[in-house]
């Protein structure tokens, strides 16, 4: 049987037909639906962790006791999880352990563009890459055969356009889900200096077979046509060359670490003039070139952002002196205006930010719905840098310039203070800080797509779990000073955020409201009589409000507007509010 399936769901029924038996994660696109599509398959033990490196610390502990495993997430929680994974490319597995990693070339939702090509040879574990959905599906299934053969984690690495790019797949019958007995070996699993030592040549040895596979992997392969020249190239660059250059002589790698130099060298050998073809850093490139072979790459491409059927077809063209005008040109796609990401109607940060902004506050940001804030209107953000940074960021700025302690505050949501915010406020307060620290809690990782977290109260598949007292983990942290408010009653926050920024000591708000976009009975929308156009409301960057050229007020969508009422409390001449309450 043949389906149409994107690169996450083709993971997922690898992971179904591969007899994976522990999925772990945590929610980053482009990797969310890997660990959605697996937890349909009751099966596989599937579940969301607090955060990366828990994620994979219990995967490898499935690995080790004997399980197969599958542990999926963005390029940037790699680096959350490198600790467990850089040892456990010594302690190795039993059962088969694959990390699915999903950069994201052209930064389409995340703050950085790392290429986490890279961790393979760093950490000094095998890696592949799939080129659409087919190969994703099946190199599940040779990840955990090479993991299991060769006593190690394997990095499977996608990008955007393979994650959410959607080809046929064929799917096959699901494989049995067994465990392998587990076996206690102190010397392989516990990494005191001297086992590691040990270890650590076990590693060495592994390279070396490692690299007799991948000269023989059909995931290696060269395609033959035009030996004029050649490119060389892997993952989804593979499908824009092939596309650009029907009939180019094509090296088309799978396993990219190691990578197989006597191929390569045969390669080289057969084409005029060698081309790379791959996003980002100049991965194959370098090392290529360290073979000593002549190499044209990031010379004609960029090292940023992705790349397209155009730009490859043009780009090596113009090297080789030939002339495409005789080509079918590619279509333009159409260019829909540009529409900035903003905070929906009825975001409960909204009302919360916009006070944040009237008291002139220096505001550490995260990693959430809620750094769309530092986007005008409101642009009330000073920084955002990673998972948490918003709270350790905030006693960095207290201990290097005493004079905003008292003007300075930290913003994190309920899902990103689990996964890394906790140790941050545990900081301020043992090291004498006095931030205010203000958790955006709307009962869920709204971001991602409104995956739930050990504060929801539910796990990955619906079922029922303890859920984590904010007020009470704040507490227990040393916080002595906790409050809970409304985010959408502007006065009360105003009131709260002022006397807490002037104590000094650490404090803890909690702005609880759950997510727009749950709520699933929304207010009455709000309508506007006396407008005299002076269009404060509109610093709160509502989607659901406009000034119309020509218009002599401002105007509400009553499709857009929810009724959170946040514009009528801005108000100060009474001209917007809730329907029913025009004559109050």
């Amino acid at each position: 049987m043949r389906t149409l399936l994107t690169g996450n769901e083709a993971i997922a029924r690898g992971a179904y037909e591969y007899g994976v038996k522990v999925a772990t994660a945590y929610p980053g696109t482009p990797s969310t639906e890997i660990l959605e599509n697996i937890a349909k398959c009751s099966e596989i033990h599937s579940q969301w962790s607090p955060n990366e490196k828990v994620a994979l610390e219990v995967g490898l502990g499935a690995a080790i006791a004997g399980a197969r495993v599958l542990v999926a997430m963005k390029h940037v929680g790699v680096n959350v999880a490198a600790d467990p994974l850089f040892t456990a490319a010594y302690t190795g597995v039993r059962g088969g352990l694959v990390l699915v990693s999903t950069d994201d070339p052209g930064m389409h939702s995340s703050q950085n563009e790392q290429d986490n090509r890279h961790y393979a040879p760093f950490a000094k574990i095998p890696m592949l890459e799939p080129a659409d959905s087919q190969q994703a599906k099946d190199m599940v299934g040779l990840a955990l055969e090479i993991s299991e053969t060769f006593d190690t984690p394997v990095l499977l690495r996608l990008t955007t356009r393979v994650s959410h790019s959607r080809s046929l797949v064929n799917l096959g019958e699901p494989g049995e889900r067994a465990v392998k007995p587990y076996q206690k070996d102190v010397a392989k699993y516990v990494m005191l200096p001297a086992y590691g030592r040990q270890r650590r040549l076990f590693i060495a040895e592994r390279d070396k077979r490692l690299q007799a596979f991948a000269e023989n992997t059909p995931v290696n392969r060269i395609e033959p046509g035009d030996q004029a020249f050649g490119i060389i190239t892997s993952g989804i660059s593979y499908l824009y060359a092939r596309e650009a250059w029907p009939e180019a002589t094509i090296l088309h790698l799978g396993m990219t670490h190691p990578l197989p130099s006597q191929m390569i060298r045969e390669f080289a050998g057969q084409v005029g003039r060698l081309f790379v073809v791959e996003e980002l850093e100049p991965y194959l490139e370098n090392q290529i070139k360290a073979m000593g072979l002549p190499v044209t790459g990031k010379q004609i491409f960029p090292a940023y952002g992705e790349l397209s059927v155009t730009l490859v077809k043009e780009r090596i063209a113009g090297a080789l002196g030939r002339e495409t005008a005789g080509r079918e040109a590619e279509p333009r796609p159409f260019e829909a205006p540009g529409r900035p990401p903003v905070m929906c109607p009825g975001c409960p940060h909204r009302g919360l930010f916009y006070v944040l902004r009237q008291l002139k506050l220096t505001v550490t940001g995260d990693i959430g719905c809620y750094t769309l804030g530092a986007l005008p209107p409101l642009a009330v953000l000073d920084t955002c840098i990673c998972m948490g940074a918003s709270i350790s960021g905030a006693l960095g700025m207290e201990k290097g310039n005493p004079g905003l302690a008292r003007r300075l505050v930290a913003v994190i949501g309920d899902s990103t203070f689990l996964h890394s915010g906790i140790t941050g406020l545990m900081d301020i307060v043992y090291n004498g800080g006095t931030a205010t620290v203000i958790i955006l809690d709307n009962g869920t990782t709204a971001m991602t797509g409104h995956q739930d977290h050990p504060g929801t109260g539910r796990t990955l598949t619906g079922q029922p779990a303890y859920k984590v007292d904010f007020v009470a983990l704040a507490k227990s942290l040393g916080v002595k000073r906790v409050t809970e408010v409304d985010p959408f009653d502007l006065p009360k926050v105003k009131e709260v955020v002022s006397r807490e920024i002037a104590v000094p000591e650490p404090s803890v708000i909690i702005a609880r409201r759950p997510c727009a976009l749950l709520v699933k009975t929304p207010e009455s929308p709000v309508v506007v009589a006396g407008c005299n156009a002076c269009k404060a409301c509109l610093r709160l960057g509502c989607p659901a409000l406009s000034f119309p050229e020509g218009a002599g007020s401002v105007e509400v969508n009553p499709a857009l507007c929810t009724g959170c009422g946040v514009c009528t409390k801005v108000c100060k001449f009474g001209a917007l509010r809730k329907a029913g309450e025009e004559n109050a």
